[in-house]
């Protein structure tokens, strides 16, 4: 059963980083693109970044460009999300998930991993 486990989250004070991790089992991480999204209470799940397989290009969005890096090593099946110079709208719950090509439909979630910035 294809599944995406993440890990990494927890608390941390503004300005301080956290790195997050998807380990994937049952589906080889090669093929497919990686996408890290994040979601608060009462809201929709927002994209957060993305990285191509091939190529390994990367996009992020507006509000954390320049602070966070995605990377991915297929070979460990696992990919990551470098966040620095945390904000607290930063807070959120953070999954990540694989599909054919970033800007392509969602083939498999993680179940999350919580993120709270605060002093």
């Amino acid at each position: 059963q294809p599944q995406l486990v993440e890990s990494g989250g927890g608390l941390v004070q503004p300005g301080g980083s956290l790195r997050l991790s998807c380990v994937a089992s049952g589906v080889t991480l090669d093929y497919y693109a990686i996408g890290w999204f994040r979601q608060v209470p009462g809201k929709e799940r927002e994209g957060v970044s993305c990285i191509s397989s091939g190529d390994s290009a990367t996009y992020y969005s507006d509000s954390v460009k320049g602070r966070f890096t995605i990377s991915r090593d297929n070979a460990k099946k696992t990919a990551y999300l470098q966040m620095n110079s945390l904000k607290p709208e930063d807070t959120a719950v953070y999954y990540c998930s694989i599909r054919r090509d970033c800007s392509s439909n969602i083939i498999i979630w993680g179940q999350g991993t919580q993120v709270t910035v605060s002093s």
